[in-house]
């Protein structure tokens, strides 16, 4: 059976909330970006993508998750820039990207920090799956 792979927003109380699943860990870090962005109303300026690399080591697949999630909330917010397309490899304990991207245009809602709040990423045999809550 192959899983598909998306986001849904969950209710929160206080943050934002995002389920995500996927049938790989890979196309899960994918989908988190993706999702975080739509979260975010993100809009990217339409102009021929700019290409950047990003790589880190952590101590599991969520310290991963949350540490490259920063990386975008950073670039956003510091250098008025998002990402669109994703090619992430993971490995062990490293994980490396290839993102392309464009400035911003538009972000509704500003996402200040990705949280490790009851974060555990679930692997079955279907795939993926995580919950990840952003402070904003």
């Amino acid at each position: 059976m192959t899983v598909s792979s998306g986001f849904q927003e969950l209710q929160h109380t206080a943050d934002w909330a995002l389920r995500v699943w996927a049938p790989s860990l890979e196309s899960l870090f994918e989908q988190a970006a993706l999702g975080m962005n739509a979260l975010s109303g993100m809009q990217l300026a339409d102009q021929p993508p700019l290409h950047r690399d990003f790589s880190c080591t952590g101590l599991d697949t969520e310290s991963l998750l949350v540490t490259f999630l920063s990386e975008l909330v950073y670039c956003a917010e510091q250098e008025r820039f998002g990402f669109n397309h994703f090619e992430v490899h993971i490995e062990m304990d490293h994980l490396s990207v290839g993102m392309d991207g464009a400035p911003l245009l538009v972000v509704n809602k500003t996402i200040k920090a990705v949280t490790y709040h009851n974060m555990k990423i679930i692997q079955s045999k279907n795939g993926c799956e995580v919950v990840i809550v952003f402070d904003v």
